[in-house]
């Protein structure tokens, strides 16, 4: 195992201490591994909350800021965060309009997120509501979750649903939208490598140099099944087909995320958007955006997700409104 590191047990610790050097635009909590933003949301407005695992980055931590995220709560690697911290960020970041979390289908998130959910009403009153995002149509059930696993639609909702918060939309008008969001939205990934997580210290799952994982999760869950390794447009196919034949997305127009899966180049990326490009075109279907990149990472695996979510205008504008944060920042 090759990893910039100090020590495997103090990974996550060490890296908030660098983005706490890095940036001043988050607030890093260090004890309950919290990252806020340095400038709170106005009085009034719903905040937003999500967290997972670390090794997934940007994800969460990096979708913290104007547009998006209030908080985000760090795991261990690929270890739900605790209660406790969901709860200390629920007190910090509530404005006396309600908390939102955005948690992804994994069973230790749900258990978790509910837990805190819980406490915060019963100990101060704070109005929480919580959707999850279950957008992966490779399995109906992984190890580590009762359902389709949460992937690349939370990342679109964390954007357009952060810019609905931004509005002044009240929570309840919030959760709906993040469901239909969720509702509309479908994910498909592939694993060149497996990752390798560094407390382990040696990958996750063999892969020989001549095959690829196809329906891989974000923490190197199986798949549906092994190929042999193929040609980008064959690998696009086993991405996209999937997609279209669990929903119909020729009636509205799309958003389009082609995500890196931590280890595979950009030339490669923007490769593989081409050979998907080609399908959506040819299948009737309208992307009205696209995002390009490593967006939610698997470590050091290599392969691409692809996310495909159905819109309409309001979407739209939202998706287009201004983000800044580490991971996402436009119209700033």
């Amino acid at each position: 195992m090759k990893k910039l590191i100090n020590a495997p047990d103090n990974l996550v610790a060490d890296a908030l201490l660098g983005l706490a050097e890095a940036t001043t635009e988050l607030q890093i909590d260090h004890k309950n591994r919290i990252i806020y933003r340095a400038e709170p949301k106005q009085k009034g407005k719903v905040a937003l909350i999500s967290g997972g695992g670390s090794g997934h980055e940007p994800l969460h931590g990096g979708y913290v800021g104007l547009g998006m995220l209030d908080a985000a709560c760090a795991g261990e690697v690929f270890t739900s965060p605790t209660p406790d911290q969901m709860l200390a960020a629920t007190k910090q970041v509530d404005t006396a309009a309600g908390v939102l979390y955005i948690v992804k289908n994994y069973t230790g998130d749900i258990m978790n997120f509910e837990m805190a959910a819980e406490l915060a009403t019963s100990e101060t009153g704070i109005n929480v509501l919580s959707v999850v995002t279950n957008d992966d149509v490779a399995v109906q059930d992984s190890l580590y979750t009762a359902g389709r696993r949460g992937v690349g639609v939370t990342v679109l909702l964390e954007k357009i649903v952060g810019a609905a918060a931004e509005e002044g939309q009240d929570l309840s008008t919030l959760s709906t939208l993040a469901r239909d969001i969720n509702n509309n939205g479908r994910s498909m990934g592939i694993a060149l490598t497996s990752c390798t997580v560094p407390a382990v210290g040696k990958p996750t799952f063999d892969l020989p140099d001549n095959e690829m994982e196809i329906g891989i999760g974000i923490h190197g869950e199986p798949g549906r099944h092994r190929l042999p390794l193929g040609t980008a447009r064959e690998i696009a196919e086993q991405l996209v087909e999937p997609i279209l034949a669990d929903f119909n997305f020729t009636s509205r127009p799309v958003i389009v995320m082609l995500n890196g899966m931590g280890a595979s180049p950009l030339i490669e990326l923007y490769l593989m958007y081409g050979e998907v490009a080609k399908i959506l075109k040819r299948s009737g279907i309208n992307v009205a955006r696209n995002l390009i990149g490593n967006y939610i990472t698997a470590l050091d695996m290599a392969g691409c997700s692809v996310t495909l979510l159905s819109v309409d205008d309001q979407m739209i504008k939202l998706w287009d409104a201004p983000v800044k944060t580490l991971g996402l920042r436009w119209g700033i």
